[in-house]
């Protein structure tokens, strides 16, 4: 049997018009009027033209055709179905070869022509849109980047372009109806997927017996490992390295700070040296702030008594109050309280000129009230209080040294 695109001379994915037009042609060519002196062989292929033209026009007989091609043009359906694909079984075997060389039935050669063949195989199924370009096995000394490992990688996950239409069961143009043809072409496909898994798959296993005894690869793989061995010596030298150069950073890290710190010490001291040598010995915080404040306050009462000397008398000693205006110096005056810490400080004056005192005495006095008064202070008084006290205190010691003129206050 011809096959019917060969018949009327076109490519197996010709369009419909180019069919017509083709069949056209052959037809006025193997027309048997226009071929009297042959007419038997003109009679013959014209009715091989119009068989072909027949099945190729309709889609349905068309995709049923190319389904089946190969079977029926090597006698498969109506006649005896003669499979030549190449057995790979009997090459799962070391004895199918003799050694590792490119002569004759060397390893590289007899499975160079195992792909080649079944590559042949693969193209008669294929059409022109889809052909598609074999990886070839090599030789022994092929490069393995642009030979071997492209070989292995395609061959590794081969599928078969095969349909193998001649496994299956059933012919569907002997179905009575559609619901019974497509149970026969449900069938079939069954059949036809179960015969391509096993192509695959055989074929796969032939590339692993094949990949595991290439030379090529061992070397290659061999290489690898060097390479990979050299990364990591150079990986762990790098570490080596890069640890051996942070301990060094890190101590000359630590002599830097240590210096640092030697050097924030020394000018610590200074400042504390410094500090002692101008204010004396330090006191508590509490107590040095107590001490700021009050020396504060007494100068501020120092400073408004020394004014209230010059603004007409509108300072009270008696009271330790500072009058704004003459009109309120002299309601402050006719108090009751005013009165009272007047006759209190009339009468420790005429005390004093009984009992005079010296400044000596006075001023041991005044300690012992100061550190009675701190001693108190610090059980019983809060922060304010202790504050007022002690201006009272700076006050009556002013007194007592002589600095307010009673005769000038006591009206």
């Amino acid at each position: 049997m011809k096959c019917h695109y060969e018949v009327l001379g076109v490519k197996r994915d010709a369009a419909e018009e180019e069919l017509k037009r083709a069949y056209r042609r052959q037809a006025l060519r193997w027309h048997p009027d226009k071929n009297l002196e042959n007419a038997e062989e003109a009679a013959e292929q014209f009715k091989l033209i119009q068989a072909a033209y027949d099945v190729l026009s309709d889609p349905q007989e068309r995709a049923w055709y190319d389904n089946h091609r190969e079977v029926l043009l090597k006698g498969g359906l109506d006649g005896d179905y003669q499979d030549d694909s190449l057995d790979l079984l009997r090459y799962f075997t070391v004895s199918c070869y003799s050694g590792y060389g490119d002569d004759e039935k060397g390893f590289f050669t007899v499975y160079r022509q195992v792909f080649e063949k079944i590559a042949k195989e693969e193209v008669q199924y294929t059409t022109q849109e889809d052909t598609e370009e074999f990886p070839m096995f090599g030789y022994s000394q092929s490069d393995y980047d642009t030979v071997v490992h492209p070989f292995y990688a395609y061959w590794q996950s081969f599928c078969t372009q095969k349909n193998f239409a001649w496994k299956e069961e059933y012919d569907t143009r002997q179905a009575s109806n559609r619901w019974e043809k497509r149970a026969m072409e449900k069938e079939n496909k069954k059949t036809r997927d179960k015969a391509r898994k096993e192509r695959n798959e055989l074929v796969r296993q032939l590339v692993a017996f094949i990949r595991k005894r290439d030379k090529r690869v061992q070397a290659h793989r061999k290489l690898v490992e060097q390479q990979n061995a050299e990364k990591t010596r150079k990986a762990e030298e790098f570490r080596r390295q890069q640890k051996l150069k942070q301990a060094k950073l890190a101590e000359h890290y630590e002599e830097q700070s240590w210096i640092t710190m030697s050097d924030l010490e020394r000018g610590l001291q200074e400042m504390e040296a410094q500090y002692e040598k101008e204010f004396g010995d330090g006191l508590d915080d509490e107590d040095e702030l107590e001490e700021q404040e009050t020396k504060g306050i007494g100068d501020k009462v120092n400073d408004e008594t020394g004014e209230a000397e010059f603004v007409d008398g509108l300072y009270c000693p008696a009271c330790d109050k500072v009058l704004k205006t003459e009109k309120a110096m002299k309601n402050h005056e006719k108090s009751k309280k005013h009165r009272e810490m007047v006759a209190l400080l009339r009468q420790q004056l005429e005390e004093e000129e009984r009992f005079p005192v010296s400044l000596d005495d006075a001023d041991e006095i005044h300690t012992k009230e100061e550190e009675e008064t701190e001693d108190v202070s610090k059980q019983k008084l809060s922060k304010k209080q202790r504050k007022k006290q002690k201006t009272v205190m700076v006050c009556s010691h002013n007194n007592i040294q002589g600095t307010l003129q009673p005769s000038s206050v006591i009206s």
